[in-house]
């Protein structure tokens, strides 16, 4: 029970019963009590929460939030300021000193509603102690980590790099998201190339940045260090593997994430933060130094918060003689869009529509890709065959490691046959020339995700559900090893969601200042 304290200043005559709603609040956050708690804020769409990490509306989205976020550590409640407003309102401001050290500041609204019993909290304001870093977005942080080897000026000066803790950092280990792999590592000697061209450009490393378990996942939630949280919707999973990278990007605390995209690690993230995201076509960027999950459709690239960064970091990388022009000539598969949510769907057909009517892209044409119905199963059973032939003796060798649902993804991977993995090869290759001939050089327009992102208190059948349906929509580029490009192009019920341009392979370049037309 927190000790109460008499209020430091008052404006206005008390009203009944309002402390004593104060307090029974303080007391239902220490005991983490979801009920008194819900019972606390006032009902309906129009209750508010803010913090640090963005604006709750609603008193639903505020309890989904409460019940994800866990207990809050014990505090002391310092100073208690209230100013009554009228009989219904009052403004209560509280400092507190957690029991971890620092200070707190919360301001709240208080008002008597009607189908509430007694005050509830109308607005909330919460403002914690400062932390010295946000450790489920970083792993290593520094001011900055590593500086820029351009001698002087460059195309990325003054840029700063999160770099997906999959890449080598020289002085520093891989942690691949998991803390006893990040134990037994040794230091690398070198950077990775990848992240060499960034520096010699004249960017510098802010820091190392989470990533989901070996990268196998594309939610962005690690076990081990918490979930980094995604700005554009708060209460949101961020999207992954490359969660750290992006969720660092959106907040503003580096520039580029220097990330890679197996499946969608790229793109996912992108389009549920509301960033630009280019996977590389396969092989374009120098792997050297990136601990792989699956070499067949590993790619490395950049999520930045603008096109001309994008552009400027890809430039700075890609190999000028391997990149090639492609004209702006536009298809839709309508089988793809339908693997989207409805509103998703809706949502890139508005888009595209505003975009032909100011003639920003011509009229688009309907393609027909063909029977696709075994290209995801075959990608799948090719991603964890190679999955597990670089990960499975060390998992083997530490059982309990890994969270449920990326452990029970190597246990499917590990019962991968020879045959199976040889049959799935075939399909994949046959599957890349008939997408090279129906797409024939054109450029492939989907959603980058089946839906907006999914609350973190989504159902894990839920959560499911929508990473193999967006998995339907994002294999496509690995299959064909084509670069993809998600650009924050499209707005769902509000949160952001990204129009994918899917090119022919070696368009990389091309494919960034096509989309920067689109956008300002």
């Amino acid at each position: 029970m927190p000790e109460r304290i008499s209020p430091t200043s008052v404006t206005g005559d008390l009203p009944e019963g309002l402390l004593d709603a104060f307090w029974a609040y303080e007391n239902a956050l220490l005991d983490n009590d979801l009920d008194a708690l819900d019972a606390a804020f006032a009902p309906g769409d129009a209750t508010l929460r803010g913090d640090a990490g963005g604006l709750l509306v609603g008193h639903d989205r505020i309890s989904s939030f409460r019940g994800a976020r866990g207990g809050v550590p014990a505090r002391t409640v310092t100073s208690l300021h209230v100013r009554v407003l009228s009989d219904t309102h009052a403004l209560i401001v509280s400092e507190n000193r957690p029991s971890s050290g620092g200070r707190g500041l919360i301001t709240q609204l208080w008002v008597t509603h009607p189908d509430a019993d007694g005050w509830v909290i109308e607005s909330a304001q919460v403002a914690g102690a400062p932390a010295a870093m946000n450790t489920a977005v970083w792993r290593v942080l520094g001011n900055p980590l590593v500086t820029s080897t351009a001698s002087r000026g460059g195309a990325l000066e003054g840029e700063t790099v999160a770099v997906k803790d999959l890449f080598d950092v020289r002085g520093f280990a891989v942690g691949a998201g998991i803390p006893e792999y990040l134990a037994e590592a040794d230091a690398a000697e070198a950077h990775a190339p990848a992240l060499a061209a960034l520096l010699a450009a004249g960017a510098s490393v802010r820091g190392i940045a989470q990533t989901d378990e070996f990268a196998y996942s594309i939610a962005g939630k690690n076990v081990h260090y918490g979930t980094p949280p995604n700005p554009a919707v708060p209460g949101a999973i961020p999207g992954g593997s490359s969660s750290g990278p992006a969720s660092a990007v959106a907040m503003g605390h580096a520039s580029i994430g220097l990330a890679t995209d197996t499946a969608g690690s790229i793109r996912v993230p992108a389009s549920y933060q509301g960033l630009w995201g280019l996977r590389t076509t396969h092989g374009a960027v120098d792997s050297g130094g990136l601990l792989p999950l699956a070499a067949s459709f590993d790619t490395i690239g950049w999520l930045t918060r603008s096109g001309s960064v994008l552009r400027a970091a890809a430039a700075s990388t890609l190999a000028a003689e391997s990149q090639q022009p492609v004209e702006p000539q536009f298809v839709i598969s309508t089988e793809l869009l339908f693997a989207a949510d409805p509103a998703m769907q809706g949502a890139l057909v508005d888009a595209v529509g505003r975009l032909e009517t100011v003639g920003l892209i011509a009229e688009v044409a309907v393609v027909d890709l063909g029977d696709t119905s075994g290209f995801f199963e075959a990608f799948r059973t090719v991603q964890g065959a190679e999955a597990w032939r670089q990960h499975g003796e060390w998992i083997t060798a530490h059982p309990g490691v890994l969270a449920s649902d990326v452990a029970s993804r190597f246990e499917v991977a590990s019962a991968i046959t020879e045959n199976q993995e040889s049959s799935a090869r075939a399909v994949l290759a046959a599957a890349r020339t008939q997408l090279d001939e129906a797409l024939a050089g054109r450029i492939l327009l989907l959603p980058s995700t089946a839906s907006t992102a999914p609350s973190l208190t989504a159902d894990p059948a839920e959560i499911d559900a929508a990473r193999a349906a967006t998995l339907a929509l994002t294999c496509f580029a690995g299959i064909g090893g084509y670069p993809a490009l998600s650009v924050p192009l499209l707005q769902v019920n509000g949160a952001p969601a990204g129009l994918c341009l899917v090119g022919p392979r070696g368009t990389d370049l091309a494919l960034v200042d096509i989309a920067a037309t689109f956008l300002p």
